[in-house]
């Protein structure tokens, strides 16, 4: 999606309150030196995006600030597309996105926060599986293939009666009642993921592209506004099913996914295997470690899986920053925050490979 300069503004406004408090603490600076009164490092980092890494973040920043009491992470779960925006506007230090910039979008640019001319860093740091939750009253669990939860979602598929949903779960009292499918009504990253997985996996029933925005025409069931507007309207409607970062799933009736000749459900591992299977994207700089996912696997891996970018410029306008960036992001990586972040929102550790990749990436950001 093309940032325009309308988007911008808003994004500018939608995390006003959160730069400005960036915006004085990096007046006071940072600093690495116990004499100056921390532990480590200080001063605020503001930064806005995915609502998915909401629950991870909130463990990161605790962790981070236990070790580093005079810093403070703020973070704005506004969506994926909400935080692209802001951290190309220059409104936030980093930005959490559910999807990785394009080579396009980078082309285009402008990046405010970043020293023109100097790259982008993009690290894959939270690695969820998106649970397909649903609640009918009496049933807990499902199995459904690909063409199938894409007819539901196409509304093509109305009723939970439906004969493609009866042949997969014999034995299932499937009531004669209406299927209302939520969507996220924002510019989400969950959202681009869970499109892509219905686009590679059943392209004969979902024929649109991969798209942050709810890409289907004509729309049908309902919009929710973030993860939470779409758990919020699962919870409270009847044969109502939508899609959610793994972390929210909790209470819901959830699906499994057809992998093969196998009924795959969510779990950290079955997402961590995909991930780990999948090339980087080609173009890319050494620090931009977008991954190209691949959603038909013939092993069994769970391929709704949301690979959530923290994002950050090599070089920063405002130098303050750089050391803050780093080291928050230093921890995020770090086995112990991936083990905080796996506790707290059921996110898939990364491997040391992966850990070591992102490692260098974060060693090009400019540290004066």
């Amino acid at each position: 999606m093309k940032i325009t300069r309308i988007s911008r503004v808003a994004a500018l406004g939608a995390v006003a309150a959160l730069a400005l408090a960036g915006c004085a603490a990096n007046e006071r600076g940072t600093t690495t030196d116990p004499a100056d009164g921390g532990s480590g490092l200080s001063g605020e980092l503001v930064g806005a995006g995915a609502s998915s890494q909401e629950v991870a973040v909130q463990a990161w920043s605790a962790g981070f600030q236990t070790a580093n009491p005079d810093a403070t992470i703020s973070y704005d779960p506004a969506g994926s597309g909400a935080g692209r925006d802001s951290f190309q506007a220059g409104a936030v230090a980093f930005a959490g996105s559910d999807r990785a910039f394009t080579a396009e979008e980078i082309a285009e640019g402008p990046f405010d926060a970043c020293v023109e001319g100097t790259g982008i860093i993009e690290i894959p740091s939270y690695i969820s599986p998106i649970a397909v939750i649903f609640n009918l009253d009496g049933v807990e669990s499902l199995n459904m293939d690909a063409a199938t939860v894409a007819g539901v979602f196409a509304g093509t598929i109305t009723n939970w009666n439906d004969p493609a949903i009866a042949a997969l779960n014999e034995g299932v009292s499937l009531p004669d009642q209406a299927i209302t499918p939520v969507h996220r009504a924002d510019d989400s990253g969950t959202t681009e993921n869970f499109t892509d997985y219905l686009n590679q996996a059943a392209p004969e029933v979902w024929e649109w592209e991969a798209d942050g925005e709810w890409p289907a025409t004509p729309v049908t069931g309902e919009a929710a506004q973030g993860t939470s507007g779409v758990v919020a309207a699962v919870d409270g409607g009847t044969g109502t099913i939508g899609y959610a970062d793994a972390s929210r799933a909790e209470g819901f009736g959830q699906v499994s996914v057809q992998v093969g000749d196998e009924f795959i459900g969510f779990s950290p591992e079955a997402a961590a295997a995909i991930v780990d299977a999948s090339p980087r994207e080609e173009g890319r700089t050494d620090g931009d470690l977008a991954i190209a996912l691949d959603r038909t696997p013939d092993e069994a891996a769970y391929p709704i899986v949301l690979v959530s970018y923290m994002v950050a410029c090599e070089e920063y306008v405002d130098a303050a920053s750089a050391a803050l960036v780093k080291g928050f992001l230093e921890y995020v990586i770090s086995p112990e925050g991936q083990d905080e972040a796996a506790a707290a929102a059921g996110s898939a550790p990364i491997s040391e490979t992966q850990r070591e990749n992102m490692q260098a990436a974060l060693d090009l950001i400019v540290v004066e």
